[in-house]
């Protein structure tokens, strides 16, 4: 037993040895790989063997790295196979050096000295020949108030004797004399008693006498707001008017139309006045194409009119961006000089001189006016009459809505006469395009809403009728105020049915006069011919409308008064 124990002693104990020597072997191995890190290993490095690239060898890498441009130039390229791509580039280089392109010749430049260069054309051309003030010979009268009165520029008076004007309108005699020396007007004018060439005087009379030794193309001298695009566009042909000999350029500004074109016509060239509406003015502004610091002579036309389409915070904000009122001057027009209308002036101008004149002298004198009592069913039945006896050579029929306005234009069209209709809700190249065949004679009757109205400026309109009266009285002297222009005669027909007729007083009190009714002739009550039935009309989509309905809705602008007052057409059979 005892020669056994030693045995299994003996060979217990050199198991243990051999464990011990392991344990030590296997801690040793992590010291190692550190050590060979920390001194760098002699063994050489070879793609995919773990470790990364040794130090040494990226150090010698960075240093190649580091070389001159010039001395890895000189060295031989290396033989490698071309990318596809740069094979293309080769096909399309072939024939010719490399990096050669080949370029349109070019055309020789004249050589000619700098002053013998043509300067940009930047005003319009007029008419230089020679013209003397003497051959402009108006006789003084009594009363009246002669151009040469007023001490205008020839290049000014030659436009005025141009157009055959002899005597200045009374507006124009009481408000020149202020405004050709600067102060700042108020003036109540409706609309015909040529108001819109008393302020455009005073304008191009400061520009020639008062020229600019610079002046920027983005920054116009005189800056005129009108509420509609139509009276903008009148406004804008008015001065083209008197600008014939002048030189001076007048750019018209108005929504509905094409922006980059209204931008190309400020870009041509240096812009002296500037007619614009509020909203599209704004638009230029805030896109920095129109600057406004500058503007010496500022026109608000029309101010009751914009007071009641709520564009008074446009104007407002336009005010802003022009110099001071103490570095302007101010001009403001209006149908009513209203205690509203006045804390605008009082607002925007320093001491505005009042003048007014009275609206008799455009209603009565030549304006035959005529109040109908009919009842609303027997309107179409009249208006149809009216149109077939008289055979006017022009004539505009006032709706207060826009669905009246589009019933009583497709039931005239049912019964034989053709006609256009006006109202906010017309695009403005169809309202252009109606315009002047109206003005052409080729559209005899005009429907049309108070918005579209206020902007038509069509001589030769012999009748005017009010198939609603205007719940503003103002809009009754400016309807009327299409008729009787330029010295002509013309009549007013009002019809004054059950539901209308308590909208009177208020007229006879602005207009100071008072409006006889009665009853229309018995040939005026004639039978309607047959007529197809009625076409049911597209409704409207997009946009705002203008005096009435908002597409998409069943609202109507204005009071509704029952159930029958927004029809505007012949009895249902």
């Amino acid at each position: 037993m005892k020669i056994l124990k030693k045995i299994a002693s003996a060979l217990g104990g050199g198991k243990q040895s051999e464990e011990a020597s392991k344990a030590p072997a296997k801690r040793s191995r992590p010291d190692r790989k550190r050590q060979a890190s920390a001194t760098g290993s002699k063994e050489e490095w070879r793609p995919g063997q773990s470790g990364g690239v040794p130090a040494k060898k990226r150090t010698e890498r960075s240093d190649k790295d580091r070389k001159p441009r010039r001395e890895r130039e000189d060295q031989p390229p290396r033989n490698r196979k071309p990318r596809s791509d740069e094979k293309r580039s080769e096909d399309r280089s072939a024939g010719r050096p490399q990096g050669d392109r080949k370029r349109p010749p070019r055309k020789p430049r004249e050589e000619r000295p700098a002053g013998d260069r043509p300067p940009r054309a930047k005003r319009p051309p007029v008419d230089d020949s020679p013209w003397d003030v003497a051959e402009f010979k108006v006789e003084p009268e009594e009363g009246k108030v002669r151009f040469h009165d007023l001490e205008l520029h020839p290049k000014l008076m030659r436009s005025i004797h141009a157009l055959g004007w002899e005597y200045a309108t009374p507006i124009q005699g009481e408000i020149l004399p202020g405004t050709l020396k600067g102060k700042d007007m108020a003036g109540r004018a409706q609309t015909g008693t040529g108001k819109t060439a008393a302020f455009l005087i005073s304008i191009i009379n400061h520009c020639l006498k008062n020229p600019l030794q610079k002046h920027s193309m983005s920054c116009p001298r005189a800056l005129i707001i009108a509420p509609t695009r139509e009276l903008a566009i009148q406004i804008g042909k008015d001065s083209d008017g008197l600008n014939k000999f002048t030189g001076l350029r007048t750019v018209v500004l108005f929504g509905g139309m094409d922006f980059t074109k209204q931008q190309r016509q400020l870009d041509e060239g240096l812009v002296d006045i500037i007619v614009a509406t509020p909203g599209r003015l704004l638009d230029f502004e805030n896109r920095k194409v129109v600057n406004l610091r500058f503007t010496e002579i500022m026109v608000i036309d029309e101010a009751d009119r914009m007071l009641d389409m709520g564009f008074i915070p446009d104007v407002r904000r336009i005010i802003f961006k022009t110099p001071p009122k103490e570095k302007r001057q101010t001009v403001l027009f209006s149908a009513t000089l209203t205690d509203d209308v006045m804390r605008l002036a009082a607002a925007w101008m320093i001491d505005p001189e009042r003048i007014d004149v009275e609206p008799e002298q455009v209603a009565t004198d030549t304006v035959d006016q005529k109040v109908f009592i009919v009842t609303d069913d027997q309107k179409f039945q009249l208006l149809y009459n009216i149109i077939k006896t008289d055979e006017p050579e022009r004539i505009i029929i006032f709706t207060n809505r826009r669905d009246q306005a589009e019933r009583l234009s497709d039931d005239l069209a049912r019964y034989g006469h053709r006609n256009e209709m006006l109202s906010g809700a017309v695009n403005q190249n169809r309202r252009t395009r109606i315009l002047e065949e109206f003005r052409a004679g080729k559209v005899r009757v005009l429907v049309a809403t108070d918005v579209a109205g206020r902007g038509i400026h069509v001589d030769g309109v012999s009748h005017v009728v009010n198939f609603n009266i205007p719940e503003n009285p103002d809009d009754y002297v400016h309807r009327i105020g299409r008729t009787g222009r330029a010295g002509a005669t013309g009549q007013s027909i009002t019809f004054a049915c059950e539901m209308e007729s308590f909208e009177l007083p208020k007229i006879e009190e602005l207009i100071g006069m008072e409006l006889k009714c009665k009853m229309p002739p018995e040939e005026l009550f004639a039978e309607l011919p047959d007529a197809p039935p009625r076409k049911p009309r597209p409704r409207s989509s997009g946009g705002r409308s203008g005096g009435g309905n908002r597409s998409g809705g069943n609202r109507s602008g204005g009071r509704s008064g029952g159930g029958q007052r927004g029809r505007s057409g012949p009895p249902r059979r």
